[in-house]
């Protein structure tokens, strides 16, 4: 019988390996619950919803802006109010989206002529900016009145393949027999312009649309720009094009689209007057209804301090009145249809004080975020009244072009057929030009260090913790040589941080702060490197902030979710005027109070990789934290955004508008002259690296210490504490 279960063994190897593994991590898991402050001892049911903590504190700075801004709305009561509003729209939509590109020649290029029945179709290229190439279609009635008909800009959903879907098709073709001149463009990340192009697989690397959106929308975000910017500027210049065939009537212009496409309808239309008529569909809600439901969506649905600045989705109709305006919805959409009868609601005051309510109207079919019969022909009677087009109202039958017809470049993309530009290319280029006003001010050391301070306040959205409670005790467990006790103390929002203590058995007035991105049990592990520091005479303090540990990552994940990151609540906190790194570093401060008024005098700070910046900025801020020590950190926000192949698990760490004003570099530099350790500096990838653009980093950290203290400052190429014994000494001495 042993003989029999050793053959088994042999042959099962793998198998027995990997439950060895499941019980092991089991056993982990295990072991880092026995350090759980919320779900440990006591598992507090008060506090059960803890992961989700971070967008139930971002939401609810979104509810209280968007509470200021439906006060302000219930006061206005005649029509110069709505006019002084609309004028005030105008100026705060342009701000939170930024200044569009100079006009530049289209350039454009009929590719191809197909004569259809009833239609002819052109396939399209232009510049939307130069080598900025836009793949579309324009639909052409054979019969026009007078030789000029109206024309509709047609916008897409996120569909892999932009405007070619049948549903998209059979709409845009019954327009046409309708009498209607259709122009379709792809958006950017779809159809033949993908950003991310494998030409291996013949597909994105990444396997949404919404991701060929994110990940370069968070580098224009970080930069100070925005992707709905490039999505409305490629419509605008769509509406150029139209304007420049003499068969369009320039005063009957009209826009429409579903999902992706009601999005970008929504938003070309409230920028460009030279459009008459406008039928979102299946994306108008209102801010508070979204964000109780799915959430904040991709990059390019997310106004720069949108929320903040008392904005919200009726403002994007309200701004257009009294020209036409149908919004089409369905009442099982994602898109919650409560949000779209509130939004309507307060659409259609501005329309009654304009005396044109017939000019606004909503249609809503019983279906989930579809197109459906009835809301197709809603939007054509609205389009034929609109613009002034009678016909037939009823949808027909239509025959399809291929999608080979269809196919614009010669490769099927703009990548490997024309010497494109790229969202990131043309956003890393302005990145580029902004950190030269930066570079500028960095050679006034240290003169400039305070204004940068300020700044990163400003934009992180740090709060200055004002409260001062007494933190709970959630127990202890007892280790050879030290204690470790548990404690929850109130965070920045409605939610409890959880930290454990390590302290050593000899009394000592000194704690480290001790930041991971994997928890405050990832090192908890007898001979680990927590126990290290104990075993040195340093008390250790080691927090799950909001959104790490217990207290995340939550159920929100949203449209983009590349790499297990959740891009979209990093948007969220955009949209409210807020950085997760600046909610995390006022908590970071909190504890640091907490403990200098125990009677700790000295306050370090550890931080592994992407928590390095939190730890910046909370140190920066904060002058009881009077070491740091920085491991394995990546160089820079500049980086971030001069990578078109960043790590992901780096954004929540990063801020919004920071570049051209402030980076890492100028906050480690602004810590002069206490004592800092940098470790493993890495590239945008996360790989240690020694390259050129890290060392001109570490040079400006290098002359603000030269400035004011040589002997505080230590770079070291090693990464690991392991590694760092010798140079962790020193910094604790120092």
């Amino acid at each position: 019988m042993k003989i029999q279960y050793a053959n088994a063994a042999v042959k099962t190897n793998g198998r027995i390996f990997f439950l060895f593994a499941v019980l092991f991590a089991s056993s982990t898991i295990k072991a880092q619950k026995e350090f759980d402050g919320i779900r440990g001892t006591h598992n507090w049911p008060e506090f059960s919803d803890a992961p989700n903590a971070l967008y139930h504190h971002i939401a609810n700075q979104a509810y209280a802006d968007l509470d200021k801004r439906s006060q302000k709305i219930a006061g206005i009561h005649t029509l110069v109010g709505w006019q002084q509003r609309q004028q005030w729209l105008k100026k705060t939509l342009q701000e939170v989206i930024g200044s569009f590109p100079d006009k530049t020649p289209l350039d454009a290029t009929v590719v191809k002529t197909y004569d259809k029945d009833f239609y002819r179709f052109e396939n399209i290229i232009y510049e939307s900016q130069p080598g900025y190439f836009v793949t579309s279609t324009l639909f052409i009635p054979n019969y026009l009145k007078n030789g000029k008909a109206p024309a509709i800009v047609y916008c897409s959903g996120h569909s892999d393949n932009g405007y070619r879907p049948k549903g998209y098709l059979n709409e845009i073709l019954n327009f046409v027999k309708k009498g209607f001149i259709v122009f379709a463009f792809d958006p950017m990340g779809q159809g033949e312009r993908l950003q991310y192009y494998n030409q291996k697989t013949k597909k994105s690397r990444f396997k949404w649309p919404s991701y060929e959106h994110s990940y370069p929308g968070a580098q224009l975000f970080i930069t100070g720009n925005t992707l709905a910017n490039a999505f409305i500027w490629d419509g605008i210049r769509a509406v150029d094009y139209l304007l420049t065939r003499k068969e369009v009537d320039a005063s009957r212009i009209g826009i429409t689209g579903r999902s992706g496409g009601g999005t970008q309808s929504a938003y070309i239309a409230a920028f460009d007057d030279r459009i008459e008529a406008a039928a979102p569909e299946n994306y108008i809600t209102n801010m508070k209804r979204l964000f109780q439901a799915m959430g904040p969506q991709d990059a390019e649905q997310n106004f720069f301090y949108g929320i903040d600045r008392g904005l919200d989705m009726a403002d994007l109709l309200e701004v257009r009145a009294p020209k036409p305006m149908l919004v089409v919805t369905t009442s099982q959409d994602m898109f919650p249809i409560q949000g779209a009868l509130e939004t309507c609601a307060e659409v259609a005051k501005i329309y009654k004080a304009y005396g044109k309510p017939e000019n606004f109207s909503m249609v809503t079919d019983d279906a989930p975020h579809a197109t459906t019969l009835k809301n197709r022909e809603a939007s054509y009677v609205f389009f034929q009244k609109a613009l002034n087009n009678p016909g037939n109202q009823k949808e027909e039958q239509v025959t399809l072009p291929s999608d080979e017809e269809l196919q614009v470049t010669k490769t099927g993309q703009v990548s490997t057929s024309l010497n494109a530009e790229t969202a990131f290319s043309i956003n890393s280029k302005n990145a580029a030009k902004r950190m030269q006003k930066l570079e500028a001010a960095r050679k006034n050391i240290p003169a400039y260090l305070p204004r940068i301070v300020q700044s990163a306040k400003q934009l992180s959205g740090y709060q200055e913790p004002k409260e001062s409670p007494t933190p709970w005790f959630a127990g202890q467990i007892q280790r050879k040589g030290y204690v470790i006790q548990k404690y929850l103390l109130k965070g920045e929002g409605n939610y409890m941080i959880p930290y454990i203590i390590l302290k050593p058995e000899l009394p000592t007035q000194k704690a480290m702060l001790y930041l991971n991105p994997s928890g405050k049990a990832a090192d908890i592990q007898e001979g680990g490197d927590m126990e290290w520091f104990v075993k040195n005479g340093v008390m250790v303090v080691a927090p799950d902030l909001v959104g790490i540990g217990e207290m995340g990552p939550g159920e929100f994940k949203g449209d983009s979710y590349v790499d297990s990151v959740s891009y979209n609540i990093w948007f969220a906190g955009i949209l409210t005027g807020r950085s997760i790194a600046g909610i995390r570093a006022g908590d970071v401060v909190r504890i640091a109070d907490q403990l200098k008024k125990e009677g700790v005098k000295d306050i370090y700070g550890l931080a592994k990789k992407q928590m390095a910046p939190v730890l910046l900025h909370a140190a920066a801020f904060d002058k009881d934290i009077t070491k740091v020590a920085l491991i394995q950190p990546y160089s820079s926000y500049r980086a971030i955004v001069m990578d078109n192949n960043y790590n992901a698990d780096f954004l929540h760490s990063t801020v919004a508008g920071s570049i051209g004003v402030y980076d890492l570099p100028d906050l480690e530099a602004s810590l002069a002259p206490k004592t800092l350790l940098i470790a493993g500096v890495t590239n945008a990838n996360g790989n240690i690296s020694n390259d050129a653009d890290i060392i001109n980093d570490l040079s400006v950290v290098k002359a603000a210490y030269q400035h004011t203290a040589p002997d505080k400052l230590q770079i070291v190429s090693e990464g690991t504490i392991s590694q760092l014994t010798d140079q962790l000494k020193a910094w604790l001495k120092n």
